[in-house]
């Protein structure tokens, strides 16, 4: 008798297993094994275990755990074995396009990932332009292709992540009409078509008829001051980082079906200062979150679609290193959390997967801290001033 595979979501230091299959990537959108369902995941459990802890013991430990670094495990076992503890996280027949994944290590991919162990199928959004000889696109692709991004594919049951197909995307632009001529015969452009954003939705529904999750994941580096900031950088980093979301939405949501999600991420730069991330950028966020607000009344009356953001905190992405001092930001995270513990790009897929998922069927217009808890705090307590003061600090830390 063929065994029902059961998974329950546990915490679990990382034993990666990796598969050796690849996929083929056509040109102009990239389809990876459209078919690869093999690994059935019947129940994916929010509830958080220690992996060395056998399931369902109540019992306490005088001595304390030490988690290194925590992934997301799923521990499947066969229809026999008892059930598996916790709430599901079943995303199986459900469908997700995720904009602005570039490469295997920013929170758009560990998104995608935990969507993927959930049992969503991924589509994705990748952006045209980068550079006058070079895009993200091609990149992307090219990587995918010659499995340079099969170890982070690595899903928790040991198969690679398949994503059904990658979708040119340049958010800046709604539909053709609004490209400039100059644009459309830059050298970056060439090789890509219907990359705006009337045209992917329209694509994705000649391709797939309907969608059921929506991720925005659509950052734009700016560096200067506010009041260093032209117009023009201002405004560009509201249309990418701000009216994106809007536009995304407003294309995407016709084809999404009732009870769908829609997500994008944000940061704490929009409701408290943090020097040098840049004035625009800012602000965009600030605009980004008073938007959710707005588009969860407004798609949740006309589509019942969930609207919700993530406030995720520092991540060494290679994203994130164009701020340049993402590095000193993680190290004052680590030290004046509540949490002191490096965040993880898991935490935020995990996180993700949860607010796609029927058991925040209630949640909406909703800005979801996930950074340890440092947006509670009012004080560095690392500062000079505190040094006379008994601070704790967490007695787990090596």
């Amino acid at each position: 008798m063929a065994a029902t595979a059961a998974s329950g979501l546990q915490m679990a230091t990382a034993r990666p297993c990796i598969s050796c299959s690849h996929r083929v990537v056509k040109a102009g959108a990239a389809i990876l094994g459209a078919s690869s369902k093999g690994a059935s995941w019947a129940k994916l459990a929010s509830g958080s275990h220690i992996s060395s802890i056998q399931p369902f013991q109540r019992t306490f430990m005088s001595s304390s755990v030490k988690l290194n670094k925590a992934v997301t495990k799923a521990m499947s076992e066969s229809s026999d074995s008892k059930p598996v503890s916790g709430l599901p996280i079943d995303l199986r027949g459900k469908r997700a396009f995720i904009a602005g994944v570039a490469d295997d290590n920013g929170y758009g991919w560990a998104i995608a990932k935990s969507l993927a162990a959930s049992g969503a199928e991924i589509l994705v959004g990748t952006w045209v332009p980068v550079s006058r000889s070079i895009t993200a696109l091609n990149i992307f692709e090219t990587s995918l292709r010659r499995g340079k991004f099969d170890k982070s594919r690595v899903l928790p049951d040991g198969s690679l992540m398949d994503i059904t197909k990658v979708y040119p995307l340049d958010a800046v632009f709604d539909n053709p009409e609004d490209v400039p001529e100059d644009v459309k015969t830059n050298k970056r452009y060439a090789g890509s078509s219907k990359w705006t954003v009337q045209e992917v939705a329209e694509s994705v529904k000649q391709d797939f008829g309907s969608i059921d999750i929506l991720v925005h994941r659509l950052p734009m580096d700016q560096s200067k001051p506010l009041l260093e900031t032209s117009r023009k950088g201002y405004l560009a980093a509201i249309s990418a980082s701000s009216y994106s979301y809007v536009s995304l939405l407003k294309h995407f949501l016709p084809i999404m079906n009732p009870g769908g999600s829609s997500i994008s991420l944000t940061y704490i730069a929009s409701e408290r200062i943090i020097p040098g991330y840049g004035g625009s950028m800012s602000s965009a966020k600030a605009a980004l979150e008073s938007d959710t607000r707005v588009l969860a009344f407004e798609a949740g009356r006309k589509n019942r679609i969930r609207v919700n953001t993530i406030s995720a905190g520092p991540l060494g992405s290679r994203a994130a290193k164009a701020i340049g001092f993402i590095d000193t930001m993680i190290e004052y995270s680590l030290a004046n959390a509540p949490l002191q513990k490096e965040l993880s790009a898991d935490e935020v897929g995990n996180a993700a997967a949860f607010l796609a998922s029927p058991l925040a069927s209630a949640v909406t217009g909703t800005v979801m801290y996930v950074d340890n808890g440092l947006n509670t705090m009012g004080v560095g307590v690392d500062s000079p001033v505190f040094k006379d003061l008994d601070i704790p600090k967490d007695s787990h830390q090596g």
